[in-house]
């Protein structure tokens, strides 16, 4: 902004027009002040934009390999994971100690509203211990069964883990799941008791636990209270004891593990990378050895918890990488990434997850199918678990068969869709797969081979051209009180699971081990587990047709002939319900007279409506197959 020389000042887009003109005429000085308003705007318009640009890049050179520790927290739900990695932040000074630190890991909006933890989040703190200054790589994983894909996935990027266990409720399910995840890596384990202030915390009780299941001696189990901050310097200093140095060498050829990304519209993809081997920095060109495709490295960095630039990653580091990526399928989780040529042996990446819930997605609108193709594709990015196979429906249009891992996983990729990228659709009820043995050479011929996996309730072929039908089980892990053990075997016998080993952990908990069919455990059994209900029948065929058929019901439009609505299992019927037609009173204008004429009149009604039937064509709305694919009536 510009002062005319004896004139009065002028503001706004005008004056950038003017003052070209009138530097070309010698009106204005050669050397123009800014106004106090101008120059007061300027300062503030130079933080906002350059903010980011000034960033001063960190020298990640100074940390050897001997002083750097990458470690996961992991723990069953709501036993304090990431409570614990907000002390843990500052106590290193990477973020200020303020009473607003909760769940600082937890960004995305669905982790705040559901208060769990749904994304594996990374952060590089700094620590100094005894003159020395350690790299501290930290990943915080989510607890639930569903997202242990995350917690895979974050562990192999680690040497070691912080097992959380509540002092209060002790060992669970999940506690369990994970331990053996990280046993099976072969990484070192620290037992953190947690909750150590709470008025009927038992840490005695629970280091027994600990001692008894996965066989770590009960000295080497540290005692903190996460919400208080009691104790939890100690968690540092084990971190820097117990969990060795990553084992890499600087000197090789880059190697580099993408173990998570996500989607940025501006700067492609960002992704997680774990160093092998070697060193990065930017203008390198690297190449994916999933894709061949070759790319500029543009930015690296550490996560600290926001991003922090670097001028270069070294081997043992965990950090960010941007590269260029714009296409959302050039991203893929495992991928090994290499300098243009320097090709190393590709790492062995991730085992596929299995999706254990398919549910059908469609857009409420079909003009909105590429808008949400691509929402779909930007958040597979972030969520490689979720599997995605085109689909359509003669009600619901194009759509999209979706894998998911469980329920609250199928939920919770529903709700960022909406929140994220504001998509709206329509979710169909979750099923599980299933596979057939086909004794029919012609399906034989036509699927290429005998054994074939079903996604779709809609492709299941008939019983008499199959030989057998398998359905997916899995093996559950239940901790009780031992005084509803009874309760909970009967609920677990009603769900056809078969009961594989049963074991105290101490003198009031009970751990049960049962082989359970997937599609009996899918929807509800968290539920009913909790309520301790049983008398379930195992024949539940008639029970679901039947609500489905009444709830067809009340949603299709009436006509002017009557609509049957029959559910059935292969060529059986097993539920029926009716729409009743329209009736005109044919008879209105009958005032007495003889009985034969009415009932001419009511024959000719019949007669109608009979071949209405034949011809009639009954236009089904689409809010009739939403509201028939909610799990429960609105009533």
């Amino acid at each position: 902004m510009w002062t005319p020389v004896g004139r009065g000042r002028w503001h706004g887009r005008a004056l950038t027009v003017w003052a070209a003109a009138a530097a070309h005429r010698g009106l204005l000085e050669p050397r123009p002040t800014p106004t106090r308003e101008a120059a007061a705007k300027s300062r503030t318009l130079d933080r906002l934009y350059s903010s980011a640009d000034r960033k001063e890049k960190i020298d990640l050179s100074r940390f050897s390999v001997e002083n750097i520790r990458n470690f996961s927290i992991i723990a069953h739900v709501d036993h304090g994971k990431s409570t614990l990695a907000d002390r843990l932040l500052e106590l290193t000074g990477t973020i200020d100690k303020t009473k607003n630190n909760k769940q600082v890991l937890d960004k995305l909006q669905v982790e705040r509203e559901r208060g769990i933890t749904v994304k594996a989040q990374t952060a590089s703190l700094f620590y100094n211990c005894e003159g020395k200054q350690y790299l501290l790589n930290l990943i915080d994983t989510p607890g639930h069964v569903d997202f242990s894909y995350e917690v895979s996935r974050s562990l192999s990027a680690c040497q070691g883990v912080l097992l959380v266990v509540d002092a209060n409720e002790g060992i669970q399910a999940q506690t369990v799941a994970n331990f053996f995840l990280a046993f099976e890596a072969q990484l070192s384990i620290i037992p953190v008791i947690n909750k150590v202030d709470l008025k009927n915390a038992d840490p005695e009780r629970v280091e027994k636990q600990i001692e008894k299941v996965f066989d770590i001696p009960s000295d080497e189990c540290i005692k903190i209270s996460a919400k208080l901050g009691t104790n939890v310097e100690r968690v540092l200093q084990a971190v820097i004891e117990r969990i060795p140095p990553p084992k890499v060498h600087r000197k090789n050829p880059l190697k580099a593990l993408v173990f998570d990304s996500t989607f940025d519209q501006y700067r492609g993809v960002i992704a997680n990378v774990a160093l092998f081997d070697g060193v990065v920095s930017k203008g390198d060109k690297i190449v994916s050895a999933h894709t061949k495709k070759t790319y500029e490295v543009n930015e690296v960095g550490v996560l600290n918890p926001n991003e922090q630039p670097a001028h270069k990653l070294y081997a043992g580091q965990v950090g960010y990488l941007i590269a260029g990526m714009k296409d959302v399928t050039e991203a893929q989780i495992g991928d090994t990434l290499y300098l243009h040529k320097q090709p190393v042996e590709p790492l062995p990446g991730f085992k596929s997850a299995k999706p254990m819930v398919f549910a059908g997605m469609y857009p409420i609108d079909q003009s909105e199918y590429n808008n949400l193709k691509s929402a779909v594709e930007k958040l597979t990015i972030n969520d490689s678990s979720v599997t995605v196979h085109r689909d359509s429906s003669l009600a619901l249009g194009a759509g999209w068969r979706l894998g998911f891992l469980g329920l609250l996983h199928m939920e919770v990729f529903n709700q960022r869709l909406e929140q994220e990228y504001n998509a709206s659709v329509i979710l169909t009820t979750p099923t599980v797969p299933y596979k057939a043995v086909l004794s029919s050479a012609k399906l034989i011929k036509e699927y290429r081979e005998k054994e074939i996996t079903i996604i779709n309730p809609a492709q299941f072929p008939d019983k008499s051209k199959v030989t057998e039908y398998l359905e997916p089980v899995v093996l559950g892990t239940i901790i009780t009180p031992d005084e509803y053990t009874g309760k909970v075997m009967m609920l677990c016998q009603a769900r056809r699971a078969v009961q594989k080993n049963m074991m105290y952990i101490d003198q009031n908990r009970v751990m049960l081990k049962y082989l359970f069919p997937l599609n009996e455990i899918v929807v509800d059994f968290y539920d009913s587990l909790k309520s301790l209900s049983s008398g379930y029948a195992r024949d539940k065929a008639h029970s679901v047709g039947k609500a489905i058929c009444e709830r067809l019901k009340d949603s299709l439009p009436r006509q002017l002939f009557e609509i049957a609505i029959q559910a059935a299992v292969g060529s059986k019927i097993i539920a029926r319900e009716t729409v009743k037609a329209y009736r005109k009173n044919v008879l209105a204008k009958c005032y007495g007279g003889d009985i034969t004429r009415k009932m001419k009149l009511l024959k000719r009604q019949a007669e109608g409506k009979k071949k209405l039937r034949k011809i009639g064509n009954i236009e089904v709305p689409k809010d009739a197959f939403i509201k028939v694919l909610k799990t429960q009536c609105d009533k």
